[in-house]
């Protein structure tokens, strides 16, 4: 597996009906999401840190192959210096082990308030993960990380340390006109998208727009870098965010069709597999 592909969430009762069989129980969600797609975000661990019995049954729940890119808990990034928190970290990583070759990369989002003046600080945690029992990725907000000298410096950091930085796609909701469906999400920060590989991997966050069609011009810009840093031996995860989350599962899915189209070595997507109730076509 080179190419991951999936959503933020795996349990949405909207999803009913479309991603899910009609009459699907809650606690199938992510049985039959990870039948369809090949990671999540797993937005779940931000808020609160799961015991080891519901960390076991997600990994009996998926099949092989599947992977959690979980999130570092919110009470870990966000009490403004980072290295404090590593005891805490390393603690959340070992419960974290019992889903077993189901865990992929986890990552740190840092808030906006965490600027590089806090660089020294950002090293010492990193420097102290355990790498070997899980890759990291890093997303940072503070718009002063995207600006020389501070931005090739976070960069080269990254890359001596084999940490992934996050790319978060916010383009389709900032660059498309007012629209109340997309209000709650314009609060993710607008940051510039600069694609870098840092690691082995790449994590790339899209802020999809609800409609399919205002998607398109950066999804096939994406088609172009996917395609390139799978040439080159990167693994990459994708994940697709939506204000209105019903619109996630089926903008990943079209996403995987135009790489495919493209003829792109990806591995197929579950989803396509199943015998699915007829949909509306892909618009494109």
């Amino acid at each position: 597996m080179n190419f991951y592909i999936g959503c933020a969430i795996w349990a949405y009762k909207g999803w009913v009906g479309d991603l899910f069989p009609v009459k699907s129980r809650s606690s199938d969600y992510l049985n039959l999401y990870s039948r369809r797609f090949t990671t999540v975000e797993g937005n779940t661990t931000f808020y609160s840190i799961p015991d080891s019995e519901t960390v076991s049954r997600w990994a009996a729940e998926t099949p092989p192959g599947f992977k959690f890119c979980l999130k570092l808990p919110k009470t870990l990034t966000h009490n403004h210096l980072l290295k404090p928190s590593l005891p805490g970290a390393l603690k959340f990583l070992e419960q974290m082990q019992g889903l077993g070759d189901r865990l992929g990369s986890m990552f740190a989002q840092l808030p906006p308030s965490y600027s590089p003046a806090n660089f020294d600080d950002l090293a010492s945690f990193l420097e102290g993960w355990a790498r070997n029992k899980s890759p990291l990725a890093v997303e940072v907000r503070h718009l002063d990380w995207f600006k020389e000298p501070h931005n090739s410096r976070l960069n080269a950091m990254l890359k001596d340390l084999n940490v992934g930085r996050v790319l978060l796609d916010t383009r389709p909701i900032y660059n498309a006109p007012d629209d109340p469906q997309i209000g709650s999400e314009r609060r993710k920060p607008n940051v510039p998208l600069q694609p870098i590989v840092t690691a082995p991997f790449s994590l790339i966050r899209f802020i999809s727009h609800p409609n399919l069609e205002m998607n398109q011009v950066y999804l096939e810009e994406w088609v172009k870098i996917v395609d390139r840093w799978l040439k080159q031996g990167t693994t990459v995860y994708f994940f697709v965010h939506c204000p209105v989350e019903e619109r996630s599962p089926q903008t990943a899915r079209h996403f995987q069709h135009l790489l495919q189209k493209q003829n792109i070595s990806i591995p197929p997507l579950p989803w396509d597999s199943l015998e699915q109730t007829p949909t509306q076509l892909d618009l494109f």
